[in-house]
């Protein structure tokens, strides 16, 4: 059975995500679709089948929420360090080409959000990452194309 990588904070986003569908969700798709059976004819009743519809939905997205957290390696980076990039390190970049310096957080596929500058241990960019020092020059193949950056920094801490 494969383990994945998360953080504490990764973990316990998708163990609140799961309680609220399981407490809040859950009930209020079942009464929709009780209320929805009343309207009568279930094969004309697009209320009925939407509920239905989105119902599925919930307990698709709770059977793979159940799934990744009992398979979850919680890794906590507050008891890391080194000098090589690892999961769970924040890392700051800086593009050789156009001189733009970024930091991204590398983290589990699920927790990955790059608009808050987390990328998924599995991306190209922390692939390329991991293992390298500060001061390295790393390629990156993208879809957009090879770019390169410098490690400038390597921070451990929780977000």
């Amino acid at each position: 059975m494969d383990r994945y990588p998360m953080t504490p904070e990764g973990h316990e986003a998708l163990t609140h995500e799961l309680k609220h569908l399981t407490s809040v969700e859950r009930p209020r798709i079942s009464k929709e679709i009780g209320v929805a059976r009343e309207h009568g004819d279930l094969r004309e009743n697009a209320e009925y089948h939407a509920a239905k519809e989105k119902q599925g939905q919930i307990e698709a997205r709770i059977a793979h929420l159940e799934g990744m957290l009992s398979r979850a390696e919680v890794i906590d980076p507050t008891h890391l360090d080194g000098a090589k990039v690892k999961f769970g390190a924040w890392v700051k970049l800086e593009d050789i080409e156009s001189g733009d310096a970024k930091t991204y957080r590398i983290v589990g596929a699920e927790e990955a959000d790059v608009s808050q500058g987390k990328i998924s241990v599995t991306s190209p960019v922390a692939r390329a990452l991991i293992n390298h020092e500060v001061g390295d020059e790393v390629k990156v193949e993208a879809p957009a194309g090879t770019r390169v950056y410098e490690i400038t920094d390597i921070i451990w801490k929780s977000a």
